[in-house]
């Protein structure tokens, strides 16, 4: 489909100059825009490419000289990248996975679809299940056994949802996704050498032989409307209550979510972030890509931890953390400059001892 600038401006409530009729197929890198592309020259750092390609329209930020780019239309928006939002959603080809149900998908007798869901190849409706309506269900879904899945649901290829999850509206779940596994729980019949571990914070001398018993997850997982998770992420049952995600929150490709665990609202839990067990986690939290959370803590409210730390300990709310153990960005880049500094102090400190060697003794 092709879109005229006068559409685009329209759909996105910005504000558009010039030849209002020319026709956009796709947006595109400014170096790399052909003349039926809108090219995203959305500050001047990425205006400089537009000569290399040959644009005749772009989406650019307050106060731009367009026409002296030689741009013969453009669409000017306060938050350019805001605007990319509605923009890819507007110009969004989709799967193409199809309207209605397909013939080889298994769906119980008992399940309830609602009006215009669609059911790709292969995939399978448990008994009890309720879909709401406009929900698209991806070729090789699982949906479990007495799932409530919300309006206007998006389940792309291989998602499975475990039995009992209660999912609010407008979900959207990338391939491979599994939610409602069973929690990580495991118990020996005396006390550990890992709980011993945990108490003394020393070494526990000749291993003990210890088997492991399982502890079943008979909680499942809570998800409020408007959650994103992304590919290949795995979300754990709660033991006896329910994992839970507040609404508006998104997870990025291979996040962890432990049993028992409660995210809040509007978080971002980025690439391969992983969150033990029973953690509670506020509302607008963000943890960087690879952040690992200890069990059994919280996270206050709009806290924010940088990539590849690891938490340790309870987290104010609006704390801003960094390093492994997880503490103050500020305490974290003293550490590190001083950290840097060792191996000149070294050499000071044994240019030192010599000099102090050859000293003669005290009179």
């Amino acid at each position: 489909m092709t879109y005229t600038i006068a559409q685009i401006a329209q759909a996105l409530g910005a504000e558009a100059h010039g030849d209002l009729s020319l026709t956009i197929s796709r947006p595109a890198e400014p170096a790399m825009a052909g003349p039926d592309d809108l090219a995203l020259a959305m500050s001047p750092k990425y205006a400089e490419t537009l000569g290399q390609g040959s644009a005749r329209a772009a989406l650019v930020w307050p106060g731009a000289d367009w026409q002296a780019m030689g741009l013969q239309a453009a669409i000017i928006t306060p938050r350019p990248r805001r605007s990319m939002a509605g923009l890819t959603a507007l110009i969004d080809p989709g799967q193409g996975f199809g309207d209605g149900i397909h013939p080889s998908a298994v769906i119980d007798p008992t399940a309830e679809l609602g009006a215009n869901v669609s059911v790709g190849p292969l995939a399978v409706v448990g008994p009890g299940a309720r879909i709401g309506a406009g929900s698209v269900i991806g070729p090789q879904c699982f949906i479990g056994a007495d799932v409530v899945l919300g309006e206007n649901a998006y389940l792309r290829e291989m998602v499975s949802i475990g039995a009992r999850a209660q999912i609010g509206d407008r979900l959207i779940v990338q391939p491979g996704a599994r939610i409602g596994a069973d929690g990580f729980s495991f118990v020996t019949p005396e006390v550990s050498g890992v709980e011993n571990a945990r108490k003394t914070l020393g070494d526990q001398g000749e291993a003990q032989a210890q088997s492991w018993m399982r502890i079943h997850s008979l909680g499942a997982v809570t998800i409020g409307d408007d959650v994103e998770i992304g590919a290949n992420c795995t979300i754990d049952n709660g033991t006896i209550r329910d994992t839970q995600i507040g609404s508006g929150s998104k997870l990025d490709n291979l996040v962890h979510i432990g049993h028992n665990t409660v995210v809040g609202r509007d978080c971002l839990l980025c690439g391969q972030s992983g969150i033990s067990g029973s953690v509670q986690i506020g509302n607008n939290v963000v943890l960087g890509g690879q952040t690992g959370v200890v069990d059994n803590i919280f996270i206050g409210d709009g806290a924010v931890v940088a990539g590849g730390s690891k938490v340790l300990s309870n987290v104010p709310a609006g704390r801003v953390l960094m390093g492994y153990p997880a503490v103050k960005m500020e305490t974290h880049t003293e550490i590190y400059k001083a950290q840097r500094r060792l191996p000149r102090l070294m050499r000071q400190f044994d240019e030192l001892k010599k000099a102090v060697s050859k000293l003669g003794p005290s009179e």
